[in-house]
């Protein structure tokens, strides 16, 4: 199978007719004014048909690359379908940064900012909170641009946008000034401890990361992602029954650390220790399934309790899982919108037909705390978030989204607006957001 035709996981196997991968934004602008169904692509790092089609898949891979830094704005413009490890140098060489980074460097922007990708930090939005414009080409062919201080009534809308407004081409990304970072593991932290000290846990450095495998007996491993600067003393050896790690660690155990960012308190540039890998290493590819919930801050300890009771189910099908936070937002899509969130995060084996009743009876004992899913990852479209659901690459039932994102209605005029034909439509935006026009084929 061509990769192209796959998602980076290989799970799903794209429907699309054609592929393209335009050169330039005219060469874009004209794909985009004569195909009928299209989606967008990035670096393919989903695990659900979000950017499937039966038309034309389109990879803004191939458009010029553009990385311009506005110091007087302490902004940097920067090429859709770039990664995120490709920033870092640059920015730290001139003085700059980004707030944050997810925990793979290789994702692009765009796909990232679309579907609400984050990395972790009690004060830290997702990465789409650093967006201060996006640039895109619409299905009639035309160039916009949606900015946050000219367009504050339909910016929100249009940053967790899931593609449906048409296709990135350049976004424009808050900067702040380059920043250090010593990163420190703890092992052997026991699940007790976690849910009695959570909150002091996750607000222990500027970046936190919990791994947690569900496997008895419960025990978990703490990343943690300090600014130099912040912390003038060294970390104690022992720490709530966990010990400090006394050599680099994998998040899963037994895999090498080779792929993952330096550790053991070794300082360095901030694009270097904020993501879990390194960008000249693949950790894994087509060796996993991935699914998230996002649940409000003060209902974390509970939510970690329901999923203890399926550890059983859980354990047998799981690589890891990780625990984060994401600070609230105002973004209409996003899953931390309006809730200071914490994210649970599920490695899952390779396994479609082992994993899928198991992301389905996760996500619905995560039911009654209004769990939202990341946009790009495995979770069941049923709408009563029943055990029997399916996963999102077949379903098209809608969950009551008038309850999770009060802005949906609002979001899909914008949609209708910048796509008046629908050609950006498919199966799964249909399944979440039917637009007046009716479902579409594909």
């Amino acid at each position: 199978m061509n990769p192209e035709h796959t998602n980076w996981a290989g799970n799903i196997t794209f429907g699309a007719a054609r592929h393209h991968a335009p050169a330039s934004i005219e060469e874009l602008q004209v794909l985009a004014a004569g195909s009928p169904r299209m989606r967008a692509i990035g670096t393919g790092h989903s695990f659900n048909r979000l950017a499937d089609t039966t038309g034309d898949l389109i990879s803004v891979a191939g458009l010029p690359k553009l990385l311009e830094i506005d110091a007087a704005r302490r902004t940097i413009t920067v090429a859709a379908g770039m990664r995120y490890g490709e920033l870092g140098s640059p920015l730290h060489r001139r003085g700059w940064a980004l707030p944050n980074l997810a925990s793979l460097p290789h994702i692009s922007v765009a796909g990232a900012v679309s579907t609400g990708t984050h990395g972790s930090g009690n004060a830290l939005g997702s990465l789409s909170t650093a967006v201060r414009a996006v640039q895109l080409v619409t299905t009639e062919g035309e160039v916009a641009t949606l900015d946050r201080d000219r367009d504050s009534d339909t910016f929100p809308g249009g940053v967790v946008a899931l593609g449906a407004l048409g296709i990135l081409t350049h976004l424009t990304l808050d900067l702040v000034p380059a920043f250090e970072v010593r990163q420190y593991v703890y092992d052997e932290l026991p699940y007790a401890q976690l849910v009695k000290h959570f909150d002091e846990i996750l607000s222990a450095a500027y970046s936190v990361s919990v791994f947690i495998t569900w496997r008895a007996p419960l025990r978990a491993q703490v990343w943690l992602k300090r600014r130099v600067g912040d912390h003038a003393e060294e970390p104690a050896p022992r720490w709530l029954g966990a010990r400090l790690a006394d050599g680099p660690r994998h998040p899963m155990a037994g895999m090498s650390p080779a792929a993952c960012t330096p550790q053991l308190g070794e300082p360095g540039p901030w694009h270097e220790r904020l993501p879990h890998f390194r960008l000249d290493f693949m950790p894994s590819s087509g060796e996993e399934l991935q699914s998230e919930f996002f649940v409000g801050r003060d209902s974390a300890v509970e939510a970690l309790e329901a999923v203890a009771r399926l550890a059983d189910r859980v354990a047998p099908v799981l690589q890891t899982a990780e625990i984060r936070t994401v600070a609230a937002d105002d973004l209409w899509l996003s899953p931390a919108h309006q809730r200071d969130s914490v994210a649970l995060h599920f490695t899952w084996i390779a396994d479609t037909e082992a994993v899928t009743p198991v992301v389905a009876a996760v996500q619905t004992a995560l039911a009654a705390f209004d769990a939202r899913p990341h946009w790009a990852k495995m979770f069941s479209t049923d709408s009563t978030d029943s055990t029997d659901s399916t996963d999102s690459t077949d379903s098209t039932d809608r969950l009551p989204m008038s309850r999770r994102y009060e802005r949906a209605d609002e979001f899909v005029a914008l949609a209708e607006r910048f796509d008046p034909r629908g050609a950006l439509r498919n199966k799964l935006l249909d399944a979440y957001f039917p637009s007046a026009a009716g479902r579409v084929a594909g």
